[in-house]
């Protein structure tokens, strides 16, 4: 009988852990992200944006982001903090600025993600009044600054 609840114990185990890795998905703040997942507060504190990127960075003024990543994703864990120190740097006043995390299947509860196209994480899109103006996609170009305001005036 000991044979057969010790069998039963370590058979449930890999179901209870695979509970517990389920990625966040849904809104969340930049400081929730940043508190919350340690990779992500990592490259915040390892990244300094150039005085070129922090100017160039306010053509976003006005604008809205959309910033749709992934809480597993090792490319959204290097550019989203990146993009909120060099926000947060530059001081530019967005119009507004939504983080949304997905699934490993890419896709969140309130359909913002499939609403956006996403096909890989991290995406920022850059819009104004409704219409998409830019995205950068997975990982830059040039820089994050360079490929957000490319084709802005």
């Amino acid at each position: 009988m000991f044979k057969k609840l010790v069998l039963f114990f370590f058979l449930c185990l890999p179901l209870s852990t695979f509970g517990a890795t389920v990625p966040y998905t849904g809104g969340i703040s930049a400081a929730d992200l940043l508190a919350e997942y340690d990779n992500f507060a990592q490259q915040y504190k390892n990244f300094t944006p150039s005085k070129q990127d922090i100017t160039l960075i306010q053509k976003l003024k006005g604008k809205e982001l959309t910033v749709l990543f992934g809480t597993w994703c090792h490319d959204s864990a290097r550019e989203v903090p990146r993009l909120i120190k060099l926000l947060e740097q530059s001081k530019v006043q967005l119009e507004s600025i939504k983080f949304v995390a997905v699934g490993y299947n890419k896709q969140d509860a309130s359909g913002v993600a499939q609403a956006h196209n996403l096909q890989y994480t991290p995406t920022i899109i850059v819009s104004q009044n409704g219409k998409e103006l830019t995205r950068m996609v997975e990982k830059p170009a040039g820089t994050l600054a360079q490929d957000l305001t490319k084709n802005l005036p």
